[in-house]
């Protein structure tokens, strides 16, 4: 059997500001969560979202360290019509985080948006475009 995606996992610097910016894109992660050193949230389909502190990772790796030249990791998140696409970055920025890209229709059918979370990683926003 070839191994299957299970876990995507974000190292943060700051639990409780990471778990409160994607708990605004609808991640389940209970409060007790934002003190936690790992956090797992169950996705559908069984795929997990993981965040570890710092600290966590380097328990296990001393030698870790961030890696150079800016985030290489983004994650995107699929809402239910451009208008969704337009409001959930409305409200991010509006809260705060930092709008790396406003919502446009790109040429492949999707309003699409970008927004960094509290570590700088790009977040991905789209939905198709009515056909």
């Amino acid at each position: 059997m070839p191994p299957r995606l299970a876990v995507v996992e974000l190292v943060v610097s700051d639990m409780a500001a990471s778990l409160a910016f994607y708990r605004r894109l609808g991640l389940d992660a209970p409060p007790e969560a934002d003190t936690a050193p790992h956090v797992e949230v169950e996705l559908a389909g069984g795929l997990r979202f993981a965040f570890d502190t710092v600290d966590t990772v380097r328990s296990f790796d001393p030698s870790w360290t961030e890696p150079s030249g800016g985030p290489r990791r983004s994650v995107a998140f699929a809402c239910d019509s451009p208008a969704e696409v337009d409001a959930l970055y409305a409200e991010l920025v509006g809260a705060g985080y930092h709008g790396a890209l406003e919502p446009w229709d790109a040429f492949w059918g999707m309003r699409y948006a970008v927004v960094d979370d509290p570590d700088g990683a790009p977040v991905d926003l789209f939905a198709a475009l009515p056909q």
